[in-house]
């Protein structure tokens, strides 16, 4: 389990929830990608967002993030409406999505130095924010080598990096680890830790991988076919389902073992699997 200390700087404005989603309902032509979903991340917890294929949790992820518009119901990060100010939302976000985010021709400094032009990081302190967060993630060593000799477990933690130069307060991460064999997952997350506790930021993450959830989160909310099926932290779930349950039991118990796509388009689940084919 991360060990976490009290998030730095101000607490947000919404009571000390860091996102909060409200009834959240969004459409692809007929189809129901994500349907009535409520669940909220106080600030400075890693929240898990677990769910078969085609759940809804990209949808929901990219809405939070402001890729895709609030079609019903609310969504709040730090106290800030994402439809009615959605350029200060993505100031206080870290994304780091399914698709790979690196461009191999560069370095690995190149990469996130041009995230922190992206980001508007001011000239003169740009140069010291890109070796900071590339010493953070542990890239200092590889930063001059082109990111296309990275290993799967580099690049994620370069997207990483990329996330982080706009010192963000709510890091969203998609599958951060997939692909991934478990020594660089495990990289991954150790990363994902030293970020928590020495940044104070929270993290809402997605991941099919149960372990990685269990020993990871504070709080899960499991999606099946668009709708929250059960939110609570994984000790407490595992719990109310007897004694020798796992997380996977947990699991299946609240998708009724029906993994049919739900929602999400087919182009998604393509995309999730070159990304994986990348990266492996």
């Amino acid at each position: 389990m991360i060990r976490r200390r009290p998030p730095v700087g101000d607490l947000p404005a919404d009571d000390g929830v860091a996102l909060r989603v409200e009834r959240l309902t969004h459409r692809f032509g007929p189809a129901v990608a994500v349907d009535e979903a409520s669940f909220e991340l106080a600030a400075g917890e890693v929240f898990g967002l677990l769910g078969p294929n085609g759940a809804g949790k990209t949808t929901a992820i990219r809405v939070v993030t402001t890729l895709l518009p609030v079609q019903t119901g609310r969504v709040t990060v730090l106290g800030t409406d994402v439809t009615r100010d959605p350029m200060r939302v993505r100031r206080m976000l870290g994304y780091v999505p399914q698709q790979l985010s690196a461009e191999a021709a560069l370095t690995g400094r190149e990469n996130v130095a041009l995230f922190a032009r992206l980001f508007d990081v001011p000239r003169r302190t740009r140069r010291q924010v890109v070796e900071e967060v590339l010493e953070l993630v542990g890239l200092s060593a590889a930063a001059d080598r082109l990111a296309g000799t990275y290993s799967g477990g580099m690049v994620r933690r370069l997207e990483l990096a990329q996330a982080l130069v706009n010192r963000p307060r709510l890091l969203v991460l998609d599958e951060p680890t997939i692909g991934l064999d478990p020594v660089a997952r495990a990289s991954v997350w150790n990363r994902i830790a030293t970020l928590v506790d020495a940044e104070g930021m929270t993290v809402l993450v997605t991941t099919h991988y149960m372990d990685e959830a269990e020993h990871n989160c504070d709080q899960v909310a499991l999606i099946h076919a668009g709708r929250i099926r059960a939110v609570g932290a994984p000790a407490e779930l595992i719990r109310a389902l007897g004694p020798q349950a796992t997380l996977d039991d947990v699991f299946r118990h609240h998708t009724g073992g029906d993994l049919t796509n739900s929602g999400e388009r087919l182009t998604d689940v393509r995309r999730a699997r070159r990304t994986a084919g990348r990266l492996g």
